[in-house]
């Protein structure tokens, strides 16, 4: 068997990364008992997205998530992040309880997975596997792979992008149908995100390969490529179309947010151009802590792209060598989109945020332009070397000694951290020294062997360096493990009625943590309408809810019960009015809200949107609590059972004025509410017929009926619904159907249809099996293995 893995490339790629990644990971695994914690984002998110959409989907809850901010499209807000990452599926078959301690190892296997699919894809281009072996390895353990730990989901776009070129070149050089379309669903389902800088970066890929005569691109081959991509999304589409619709009307993705004017052509920030290319020679700083350039203003945005190790010395070597070629011509056109704004931008949809999430893409082909430098001995690799130490030397010099004053104070270096600069100024180094006393050693029948030693060591050093840098930022991990994972189980609060809950000043997403419906939020993706509402009541929205303590009549609005307080924080009384003492749990005082409003209330008063602007933003809340924001055809619509409100009633926004507000919300309110997995059920009984408010987020996949007849849904108070209730006993319905869920998966199955189709006539045209040059994928692989080689590489013919 050991045997057998030392012939096959693939295994050695998968193995060794795995037994790489494991010397990484199990350490800390080990240190923080049984679970990976990292810091930042990895802690608040990555933890309790996997445990929520778990359960989610354990419990077939996967409609209306009552656990995402107020309430949100579970699909539409999960596909970005897990939804259809095949290793989030894998977790499905064990308990909750288990997710989070199967996250590191999972860590581990999308590692491994990344160097065997970049194994397959680098190897067409060296005649010696073992180097393919090697490329592999710096694609995993990749500067941009190891920045991203930060940002668990990232990995599986690195996982899957080297398949679609596969399947790219299956189709042109091999003539294989079909791969190209399923490579392209899955990178889209995956992440549609990414997906879309991955569409922009593979049409350059095929324009440039398309240049290289030797290629064997048709007008045929290319109808069949781009007809397989209309295949390969129509597949996708069930998720896609929801997904897009979701995010729809969300500001960070409207047309505001676009790059234009002179920012498209230059960067705003006189640090991001030799940020971008530092990265490229010195390993990934952490994503919160930009150090080189600390000001650079765009952190968390994956500008990462060491390879470890040998960092541009086999990229230089292999451009300085190459005269004619389509991987340096990939290479320094990505370099020139990377240092221009608007062309970097054209990855996120000319997005004006500064993102560099998909240098994974150039990464690759930076590691086939390596492989081939170090296999190929035409190529002048100490070339590379000198050139590489060189710019390392500048960068070292103008950050480390460049004069400044602090305070008056002279004082050597631009860094922001010393200690951490010259660690990774350390690594970079001790990287090119290696590098150089390896190549010095090339004639050595022992040099790939000191090779992937030399390699295997970078890949366990640095990692290790750069997760520990993390984990001294990180928040308490045994307070994470004991409060945040275990305290679900130690707290206990009355089921109905349903009832969300205020997190004051605590751990982004800690509700969620807990299982409680509550008003803080650390998440990307949530209904447009909670991004509509929050500003228009003084509420920062971006990428998290935090409502401030001074919005008191909020709490009422959103059906607050609960506030939960740090004991060595002031008393809940002292914070905010309205709340008294309950219960402690943990290291919290729970406080119960004396004005608690249920789920569903009624209004005899409104506003129209003119009136509701006149209002400060610091008093809509108060405003709300005393009649319903509603557009003027809403108003039209129910004027026969609401007054119109004429003049804003600054002289009630008090305390005193608020209770009554409540006492009269209360008298109009649901005396039963009710959620489930497919929406919820209300009951009122009034003596009067009124339009009753539920703050659930407005959403176009709602619809309501009224004693089993439908009704219409009005957007109320800015974000959320309302529908008519007549007076006496009255049971009333809301149920949730994803948009776009039915129609995307009617394109789907239409695709898989047309996909078989087109697999069918192409076997039946296909020729007899001994005049065919055409193998399946898995023979295709072990073919290739047994060490059939072409008898030329693509550079020896261009040279």
């Amino acid at each position: 068997m050991l045997q057998k893995i030392k012939e096959k490339g693939h295994y050695q790629a998968f193995f060794i990364t795995l037994a790489l990644a494991a010397v990484v990971f199990l350490p800390f695994i080990i240190y923080d008992k049984g679970i990976f914690f990292f810091y930042g984002d990895f802690n608040v998110q990555q933890i309790p997205f996997y445990k929520l959409a778990h359960e989610a989907i354990r419990s077939g809850d996967i409609a209306w998530n009552w656990y995402t901010d107020l309430g949100a499209n579970f699909i539409g807000s999960y596909s970005f992040y897990l939804l259809f990452s095949p290793f989030f599926w894998l977790t499905l078959p064990f308990p909750t309880e288990a997710v989070p301690f199967l996250i590191g190892p999972l860590l581990m296997l999308k590692t491994a997975c990344a160097a065997l699919t970049s194994y397959f894809y680098i190897k067409r281009f060296v005649k010696d596997q073992y180097y393919a072996v090697i490329g592999s390895i710096l694609y995993a353990f990749s500067g941009f792979a190891v920045y991203n730990i930060f940002f668990n989901h990232f990995h599986e776009v690195i996982v899957f992008f080297p398949l679609l070129l596969i399947g790219v070149e299956e189709l042109v050089t091999n003539n294989r149908k079909g791969l190209f379309a399923i490579t392209v669903a899955i990178n889209c389902l995956v992440n549609y995100w990414f997906f879309i800088g991955e569409v922009v970066f593979v049409v350059l890929y095929v324009f440039i390969r398309m240049a290289d005569r030797d290629w064997g691109m048709t007008v045929k081959k290319f109808i069949t490529l781009a007809f397989e991509s209309v295949v390969g999304l129509m597949i996708a589409m069930f998720l896609l179309l929801p997904s897009v619709l979701a995010i729809l009307g969300n500001p960070r993705t409207g047309t505001d947010n676009l790059l234009m004017g002179w920012w498209f052509w230059v960067f705003d920030n006189e640090q991001r151009l030799p940020a971008i290319l530092q990265c490229f020679f010195f390993p990934p700083e952490l994503p919160s802590s930009p150090n080189f350039f600390p000001d650079h203003g765009a952190k968390w945005s994956s500008t990462a792209a060491w390879l470890p190790m040998v960092s541009m010395t086999g990229v230089i070597a292999y451009l300085c060598s190459v005269k004619k070629s389509w991987i340096k011509r990939i290479l320094l056109l990505s370099l020139f989109m990377a240092v221009i704004p608007g062309l970097n931008s054209a990855f996120i949809l000319f997005n004006h945020s500064y993102y560099a999430r998909w240098f994974y893409m150039p990464v690759l082909i930076m590691c086939v332009a390596t492989v081939i430098a170090l296999e190929n001995r035409k190529i002048n690799y100490t070339e590379g070397i000198k050139w590489t130490v060189g710019i390392t030397a500048v960068f070292v010099i103008a950050v480390g000694f460049t004069p400044k004053k602090v305070k008056g104070e002279l004082k050597f270096g631009l860094m922001k951290y010393p200690d951490r600069f010259w660690v990774y100024v350390l690594i970079a180094a001790a990287g090119l020294l290696l590098t150089y006393l390896l190549i010095r050693l090339r004639d050595n029948p022992k040099f790939k062997k000191m090779l992937l030693i030399s390699l295997s060591v970078m890949c366990i050093g640095y990692p290790i360096t750069f997760i520990a840098m993390g984990k001294t930022r990180s928040d308490y991990t045994t307070w994470i493990r004991e409060t945040a994972l275990d305290g679900r189980y130690a707290i206990h609060l009355p089921e109905e009625p349903f009832a969300r809950s205020d997190l004051y000043d605590s751990m982004d997403n800690l509700g969620m943590y807990w299982h409680l419906p509550n008003i803080q939020a650390f998440h990307s993706i949530v209904p447009a309408s909670i991004m509509e509402f929050y500003p228009q009541v003084g509420v920062k929205r971006d990428v998290s809810s935090k409502p401030g303590i001074e919005y008191f009549p909020l709490r009422s609005l959103l059906s607050v019960r609960w506030f939960f307080v740090k004991n060595d924080e002031p008393d809940a009384e002292d914070i905010m009015p309205g709340f008294v003492y309950y219960d402690s749990v943990l290291d919290y005082d729970i406080y119960e809200n004396e004005n608690f409003l249920p789920m569903g209330f009624g209004y005899t008063q409104c506003y129209d949107n003119f009136l509701l602007g006149e209002g400060d933003n610091e008093v809509r809340s108060h405003m709300m609590m005393r009649a319903v924001q509603l557009d003027n055809l809403a108003i039209a619509r129910n004027q026969d059972i609401l007054e119109i409100v004429g003049e804003v009633p600054y002289s009630q926004f008090n305390y005193d004025g608020f209770t009554e507000a409540v006492e009269d919300r209360r008298a109009l309110s649901c005396y039963d509410f009710q959620i489930d997995n497919r929406g919820f059920t209300a009951r009122s009984n009034l003596e009067e017929e009124t339009l009753m408010f539920f703050s659930v987020p407005y959403d176009e996949g709602w619809s309501a009926t009224v004693n089993g007849e439908e009704v219409l849904i009005e957007k109320a108070n800015i974000g959320f619904m309302a529908v008519r209730v007549p007076a006496g006993e009255a049971e009333i319905r809301f149920d949730y159907h994803t948009p776009g869920l039915k129609n995307g998966a009617i394109v789907s199955l239409c695709g898989l249809v047309v996909l078989g189709c087109y697999l069918f006539i192409n076997k039946k045209a296909k020729p007899a099996p001994a005049a065919s040059t055409q193998l399946p994928l898995e023979e295709f692989l072990e073919e290739k293995d047994k060490g059939s080689e072409p008898e030329e590489s693509p550079d020896d013919k261009e040279e």
